[in-house]
């Protein structure tokens, strides 16, 4: 899902620069609204969250393997996944500094990109959020989620990186873009049969090890239990 050096230039570079700091400064409202909600005792909890996140992102940007696919690359983002697993606040947080720190630490050709890829992981994450507290019932707890539940949230996210992506390549290229963008967007097929079928083997295996030693604050409350 990178853009490539030199695909955004002049005006088109300032659109990223006006989504990416949009994206940014609406993590940073939300980050501070959970912290008003929360005991300051949980606070240490959701720092270890977004830091669990930030790893898990990291490595699937580094890691796991990224095919270059039409214009850009295919990851396994498990954007919805993680916000089933700390919530929104760390998935969010992890994202966008994984991102960072994957541009310093191993590609710093892509940080002057930084901006509209950021844009593009964060983005359909509000999606996600929008679409949870709209399709499912605010005293399901989440590891009772069904197939067409998780599978929702990952066609949301994983349908919105899609939609980012081909909007930069349009804005970049024009229509020449099309078929390129028509073979992204079919290479995140796989993606999408994948992370459903995850998310429901980790929810499962978050239900049992509640079973089994109580609620942990390492994961998200909404798991196990909401208002």
């Amino acid at each position: 899902m990178h853009i490539e050096p030199g695909l955004l230039t002049g005006a088109k570079m300032a659109v990223a620069y006006a989504t990416g700091t949009a994206a940014l400064t609406a993590t940073l409202i939300a980050a501070a609204r959970t912290l008003r909600r929360e005991r300051r005792t949980h606070w240490p909890y959701l720092g270890l969250r977004a830091l669990i996140a930030f790893v898990i992102v990291l490595t699937a940007f580094e890691w796991l393997p990224h095919p270059s696919v039409g214009v850009s690359e295919v990851h396994l983002i498990l954007g919805s996944t993680l916000f089933l697993l700390f919530g929104f606040t760390p998935a969010a947080i992890g994202l966008a500094a994984a991102l960072f720190c994957q541009g310093v630490w191993f590609a710093p050709d892509d940080l002057p990109q930084y901006f509209a890829n950021v844009t593009t992981i964060l983005a359909p994450l509000f999606a996600v959020a929008t679409v949870a507290r709209r399709t499912i019932h605010p005293a399901t707890p989440y590891v009772d989620l069904r197939y067409r539940d998780v599978f929702r949230l990952s066609l949301t996210y994983q349908g919105g990186v899609v939609a980012w992506v081909a909007f930069w390549a349009l804005l970049g290229l024009g229509s020449e873009a099309v078929v390129s963008i028509a073979t992204f967007a079919a290479g995140y097929l796989v993606v999408l049969l994948i992370e459903p079928a995850l998310d429901l083997a980790l929810l499962a295996l978050a239900k049992s090890a509640h079973r089994t030693i109580g609620a942990t604050p390492i994961l998200a409350s909404h798991l196990f239990a909401r208002a």
